[in-house]
């Protein structure tokens, strides 16, 4: 297996992969970033992909999150180029995964965002299909609290279902997260075996349950105070084992089903520095603790 952690890419970043024994990476080239597909030629790419191969590394997948089902008619063609685009692309930065978050019309609920759903993803796995790709959907809801709304659709069994009903191709499929099945109360190795056929690629990150905090906030979350979107004051993601993950049990089910893509952790534990990945990784010297605790402790694992 190849293991590596979320990012923006940079030098920088590269350099301290290397160094800290990761074999891979998942970078972002949305608009904005550092590999924004609008401004790389393909000289550029492979500058890139040639610097990675001198130290050892490889992009495992790379990551693009527009907005597919935009309720805006231009926004969501662009947002759709743009994502063709990535998926043009993902061969020409070494890898055949492409990551994705199935971000829906905030003003539709999930199950009102699935004819749009299947008209978009269905053209993307035709796409996929003849560039020899695969899309993995991630399973982060992207909503906490009250009041909810259409985030990422892709957050539960129900909807892992429904959306591969409504686009049988095999080019889609997950990038399968345990974090957050744990906080939503849902069996993450039957989660795990049950779409076995549908795991692309892993991300390794941990929750913990604060107790007392849900005693005061209960599942729906904090509604008073809350410093981001993201705090829901009764659980926190960890790296992987500080939180409530039976990691030997992943590891078991992960053989059980012959998985052999890459394991990429997504730091964003707040006692180690991390910054939610969307910001990019602060290669800070808290943050490389996580980020080496976290490999030693995946690569022991391993063995097991």
């Amino acid at each position: 297996m190849r293991y590596g952690f979320v990012t923006f890419y940079s030098d920088q970043v590269a350099r301290f992969a290397a160094g800290a024994g990761f074999d891979a990476l998942e970078a972002f080239v949305d608009p904005g970033t550092s590999l924004d597909l609008n401004k790389l030629s393909d000289a550029d790419i492979a500058h890139v992909t040639e610097d990675l191969g001198d130290l050892g590394i490889k992009l495992a997948t790379i990551s693009c999150n527009p907005i597919h089902l935009d309720g805006d008619p231009a926004r969501r063609a662009e947002n759709n180029a743009y994502f063709k685009k990535a998926i043009r692309a993902c061969r020409k930065f070494g890898t055949d995964i492409v990551v994705t978050n199935a971000f829906a019309d905030k003003c539709k609920t999930p199950c009102e965002n699935l004819p749009a759903y299947k008209e978009v993803f269905a053209e993307y796995a035709r796409m996929a299909e003849g560039e020899g790709v695969r899309i993995a959907i991630e399973n982060c809801p992207h909503w906490v609290g009250y009041p909810t709304s259409a985030g990422n659709m892709a957050f539960s069994p129900e909807m892992w279902e429904a959306m591969f009903d409504a686009v049988p191709a095999k080019e889609i499929g997950l990038e399968f997260d345990p974090s957050h099945l744990v906080w939503q109360g849902i069996d993450y190795i039957r989660a795990l075996k049950e779409f076995s056929d549908r795991v692309v690629a892993f991300h390794a990150k941990d929750t913990e349950i604060l107790k007392e905090e849900r005693y005061k906030y209960g599942i729906i979350g904090k509604q008073i105070g809350r410093e981001t979107d993201w705090d829901a004051g009764w659980y926190r993601f960890r790296i992987p084992g500080f939180g409530e993950i039976n990691w030997k049990a992943i590891y078991n089910a992960l053989y059980e089903i012959a998985y052999t893509g890459p394991i990429i952790i997504e730091h964003e534990d707040p006692v180690f520095g991390g910054d939610r990945s969307e910001n990019g990784i602060d290669p800070g010297p808290r943050t490389e603790m996580g980020l080496r605790l976290g490999l030693a402790y995946l690569r022991e694992l391993e063995l097991l």
